[in-house]
């Protein structure tokens, strides 16, 4: 090497990328594995109740009646949009006795619309006696 030359620089690696597309990969993989196992463990529970026969006074308390026409009663108390949570107080469940023409979507709605935390609903049907053509809870 002659006097006065600065040695030249070694040659430039290219850089190598797989390695980090790999752990952006695996790093979706956990994430999806995880958000997926939390989403799923989400369960709707719906137990309907039936009875063949049940004096309305011995329905169970609190009761919400909501008419076809959205109007709402508690325990017969007639009730107002938004007040549903005060009326309840500390009651953590909930019974709803619908009306059976109220389309579904009108009665979710209509809870939506009461803004309830953490209260369970349980729906009370009446089962239509086909003998006397007469519907009992």
């Amino acid at each position: 090497m002659p006097k006065g030359r600065l040695p030249s620089p070694p040659p430039r690696k290219a850089f190598d990328s797989s390695l980090a597309i790999i752990n952006i990969v695996l790093l979706l993989i956990f994430f999806f594995l995880a958000t997926g196992s939390l989403l799923s463990s989400r369960t709707v529970e719906v137990a309907l109740p039936e009875t063949t026969r049940l004096p309305l006074d011995l329905l169970p308390s609190p009761l919400l009646v909501v008419a076809t026409d959205g109007s709402m009663t508690l325990d017969g108390n007639p009730l107002d949009t938004g007040t549903l949570s005060v009326a309840l107080g500390d009651s953590p469940i909930l019974h709803v006795l619908a009306d059976r023409d109220l389309p579904a979507t009108t009665l979710l709605s209509t809870l939506d619309d009461e803004a309830l935390i953490a209260v369970e609903v349980r729906l009370v049907t009446l089962h239509r006696n086909e003998n006397e053509g007469e519907d009992s809870p």
